[in-house]
């Protein structure tokens, strides 16, 4: 598997998508500043949300079984996943108790994260995604790059290519009001034909076993309300205890996602109607684990909202594949470890530490600093390759001694300025995307030294 270093190596060499992807997610950075700023209580709803989170995952256990009672009060069927195999199991078992061979699913990273789509065409089953940038990436075979704008990484042009093969839009047709009625209208007959509709959730409300999906599309509510059974996949962090407390959460989640002031659809979903059949899917896949890590556990106060993405340098300039995990950027470098720290080691060194996602977090998740203690985790538990071991050793060896850190700063200036290929060449990461500076003709230290004495 390739790791983020060498898959932001591929991105990069297209200068000009860098350039607009970075481009156009600071726009929908600036987007969700205008819109907060709106709002005078927003740093008192940022806080409102932390401190009930925090109280969800104190009594996760609690509010789950709330749920789960008032779920089945409703005349829903409520079933429990330990992992990732256990869930794309259960939706499959209930696909052949109904003998239904296709299937229509609107946006859910959870879905993503247990691979459900793959798993399902492997057993036969076919799965349409509604979501209009979740169709487009599933029609290109490819993952979600952003959790809330799936295919950001694709320009209108390549999106009409893929029209063109797949839906018959004209050659060269790249104009978004006819791409977006092209879909439309071949989604239609993909939810009046499916039996079965899967929804992720947003939101699940312990005290009314309801659940709450938000989109901007409207296509979970048309596979919902037009199939006979639906099917909501939750990871067991999206519980929240009140419905009282959606006012804050839906407050906080659209502005922090893509600037508006409230999602177009934010739908309940409490009982079946008549002659329908509703389940509820309660995923665990390391989230227990994640709970019991008490470094990481607030990574489970996330509303995917996607707003760390947005402001990260990074995930700007590397794209949302080269974390090659279903929740890329700064939260999923902080999540996907706690799955695996073997294959995703590479992640939490893909972060300047700058902060800047944790100052838009709208439920003040501490993801800067939980990316530099899970380097510190991966580096004791041998994650990390034995050449950067051994170079972290080296410098940190290197600060801690004055005179080797004096005679190493001027043994540096000293082949900059002398030999300025050795260090100015391809073997030299930081050369490969930058110029490098010119040595300063004294050291801080040399120059301190020099003028201490003046007052």
């Amino acid at each position: 598997m390739k790791d983020h270093a060498e898959l932001s190596e591929e991105f990069n060499k297209d200068e000009a998508r860098v350039d607009w992807h970075d481009e156009t997610l600071w726009f929908i950075r600036e987007k969700r500043d205008k819109a907060v700023h709106t709002i005078p209580e927003w740093e008192w709803l940022r806080e409102t949300g932390s401190q009930i989170k925090n109280n969800v995952l104190s009594n996760l256990s609690v509010y789950l079984e709330q749920f789960e009672s008032n779920a089945l009060a409703n005349g829903v069927k409520v079933h429990w996943a330990a992992n990732a195999a256990e869930h794309n199991e259960i939706v499959l078992s209930i696909l052949k108790g109904h003998q239904v061979d296709r299937m229509v699913k609107s946006k859910s990273m959870l879905t993503e994260e247990c691979h459900l789509n793959d798993y399902l065409t492997g057993n036969g089953i076919e799965v349409i995604d509604s979501d209009l940038g979740e169709r487009i990436v599933q029609l290109a075979n490819e993952t979600p790059s952003h959790i809330v704008l799936p295919c950001i990484h694709k320009k209108k042009e390549e999106i009409g290519d893929l029209f063109h093969e797949f839906l018959g839009t004209a050659a060269g047709e790249s104009d978004p009001q006819v791409l977006t009625e092209a879909a439309r209208q071949h989604l239609r007959e993909t939810f009046m034909t499916r039996k079965v509709a899967l929804t992720g959730v947003n939101f699940a409300v312990a005290e009314t076993g309801e659940f709450v999906v938000c989109t901007n599309e409207g296509n979970a509510d048309m596979g919902a309300h037009l199939s006979e059974v639906h099917i909501a996949s939750m990871g067991i962090e999206k519980i929240i205890p009140e419905r009282k407390h959606l006012g804050v959460f839906l407050r906080l989640l659209t502005r922090s996602a893509t600037g508006q002031p409230i999602t177009t659809y934010s739908s309940h979903f409490m009982k079946p109607r008549q002659g329908q059949e509703m389940h509820i899917i309660l995923v665990d896949n390391g989230r227990s684990r994640q709970l019991g890590r008490a470094d990481f556990r607030n990574s489970l106060k996330c509303i995917r909202c996607g707003s760390c993405m947005n402001t990260c340098p990074v995930y700007r300039r590397s794209g949302g594949h080269s974390y090659h995990t279903a929740i890329s950027g700064p939260i999923g470098a902080i999540l996907a470890p706690n799955l695996d720290m073997k294959d995703y080691a590479d992640l939490p060194f893909a972060s300047t530490l700058c902060g800047s996602c944790s100052n838009v977090c709208p439920v003040k998740i501490d993801i800067h600093e939980q990316l530099y203690k899970w380097r510190q985790v991966l580096v004791k538990d041998g994650y990390v390759s034995p050449v950067k071991a051994i170079s972290m050793k080296a410098m940190a060896f290197t600060f801690a001694n004055p005179t080797v850190f004096e005679v190493a700063g001027k043994s540096g200036r000293w082949f900059m300025k002398n030999f300025p290929s050795l260090v100015s060449n391809k073997l030299n990461p930081w050369y490969k995307e930058r110029e490098m500076p010119e040595p300063p003709k004294e050291s801080f230290r040399e120059w301190y030294s020099k003028n201490r004495k003046i007052t």
